[in-house]
């Protein structure tokens, strides 16, 4: 089988109507856990995002005008051949982002689940019959935007692109995509690779791996109408700001520092892998990563010594040639920011229970005791394998605790009491919530999205594609032209 992604095919290169050198020159894609070097990316620079969006915009009117069966098959081909190239493809992922196989192969497998429900979205009625106080027909009907730019990040690239690229396609857009430069196969070439082998039309899908510069090209070109953001908070102010100003639709999906919450009615060992999962999955590198663990005073110390132990025993190494459950973070920015919170944490009064050291780039699973609400790695987003524990005493303490954030993400809630535990997580506002089980969740068919400085709501996911990728356009219809006082 023909590979999807060739190092030789991409080398240096961007994809934009086929392979081409773009103007800011190329960098190295390194493997995270070795150093080593993947290959070469292009990088992209405004004059690259200019001509792009040019091709886009051109490329969409046909696109835009065509069948939802013709845009559909495209997608449903595009799915099939995730499936059938699983294996090349969750390689990328775990040489380019450092995931764990059974990590990488969830998230190829959404991947190619964003495809499918994209694939159904694309027959989905367009629009809904108004009600009207005039003899007339009065319609909204749902139209392609037009252009549509994303923008993801380094973490989860590959479901991170596709769940915005897949559902735009589907509703008649075109697509301008900057993955990350350090996770551009997993990011961009490597949706670009099946695409086009799914039949996919010619300039309907750029991506341009790039920087700031790059970013804020797309950002305020006039020809891209809707922008989807996913990345640090930090960053999506910048680009809801900047979209703002020229008067785009910005979707914001941003950073968390999600609570999981132990009630003190838990089976404390399923409890406490609910925790592990959520905390150490991926490293730690996911924005729905439970950030805090809120546990009860009356099982707080069975929890921690528990936690503890499953973070002792967890294996840290090369995810590709090893059997291991925690991989390297991206890079040496990232790391020094992980143990910078965990020193200045343990600094400021908390306990090193677990971890805390790091070998390269192989940072292992941490558990903090005694937390404080003012510790810097409870009260920001680490983006690591670090398990900060808060102990608290009634409910209401705990709510109080949980909705104490500037984030509002997704929210874990550990109950024997299913009721109680909703309850509870009526009182905190976040974007997601499960009831005994942990903060890291993703379906294609579900709304995702988060509130307060997690981002702007459920852009994505379901029938929130619908009004994430297309606009309202007000239609009304009468038999005769009507006679006016004037």
């Amino acid at each position: 089988m023909t590979a999807i992604v060739d190092p030789s095919t991409f080398n240096g290169t961007v994809y934009s109507n086929g392979w081409v050198t773009p103007k800011g020159g190329d960098i190295a894609i390194i493997e995270p856990a070795t150093g080593e070097e993947l290959g070469r990316t292009g990088v992209a620079n405004e004059s690259d995002v200019d001509k792009a969006s040019a091709a886009a915009a051109a490329a969409q009117k046909d696109w835009g005008a065509a069948s939802f069966d013709e845009r559909a098959a495209v997608l449903r081909k595009a799915g099939t051949l995730i499936e059938q190239n699983f294996d090349e493809l969750r390689t990328w992922v775990i040489r380019e982002t450092g995931a764990v196989p059974g990590a990488a192969e969830f998230f190829v497998g959404v991947a190619a689940q964003e495809c499918y429900e994209a694939a159904a979205l694309a027959s989905q009625p367009p629009g809904l019959l108004l009600p009207t106080n005039q003899p007339r027909l009065s319609l909204l009907r749902r139209v392609p935007a037009g252009v549509v730019g994303v923008i993801s990040p380094f973490n989860v690239p590959m479901i991170l692109s596709t769940r915005s690229v897949a559902p735009a396609l589907a509703l008649g857009n075109a697509v301008v995509l900057k993955p990350d430069l350090r996770t551009p196969v997993s990011g961009g070439f490597a949706l670009a690779g099946v695409l086009a082998e799914a039949g996919l039309p010619d300039g309907l899908l750029h991506v341009l791996p790039g920087g700031a510069e790059a970013g804020t090209a797309l950002v305020t070109d006039p020809r891209v109408r809707i922008i989807s953001f996913t990345g640090s908070t930090a960053v999506g102010r910048k680009v809801g700001e900047l979209g703002a100003r020229h008067l785009k639709r910005v979707h914001l999906e941003l950073g968390g520092n999600s609570a999981l919450i132990v009630l003190d009615d838990v089976d404390v060992e399923r409890a406490v892998s609910a925790g592990a999962w959520g905390s150490f999955l991926h490293q730690g590198q996911i924005c729905m990563t439970a950030g805090r663990h809120l546990v009860h005073e009356r099982v707080a110390d069975a929890y921690v010594e528990a936690l503890t132990e499953h973070a002792s025993r967890l294996p840290v190494g090369n995810p590709y040639t090893d059997q291991v459950a925690l991989g390297p973070l991206i890079d040496e920015g990232q790391l020094n920011k992980v143990h910078g919170l965990v020193t200045s944490t343990v600094d400021a009064g908390a306990r090193l229970a677990s971890g805390g050291t790091h070998e390269g780039l192989f940072y292992r699973p941490t558990v903090l005791d005694g937390v404080g609400a003012d510790m810097p790695a409870y009260a920001n987003e680490v983006f690591g394998p670090v398990a900060p524990v808060v102990r608290f005493g009634s409910v209401d303490e705990a709510a109080a605790l949980a909705a104490d954030s500037e984030y509002g993400l997704s929210l874990s809630v550990l109950t024997s009491d299913v009721m109680r535990g909703l309850a509870l997580a009526e009182r905190i506002p976040t974007g997601i919530a499960h009831i005994n089980d942990q903060t890291v969740n993703d379906e294609a068919v579900a709304p995702f999205g988060g509130v307060a400085a997690s981002g702007t709501g459920a852009r994505f996911g379901g029938q929130s594609n619908l009004d994430a990728f297309t606009e309202p356009r007000w239609i009304t219809v009468r038999g005769d032209i009507p006679a006016y006082p004037f």
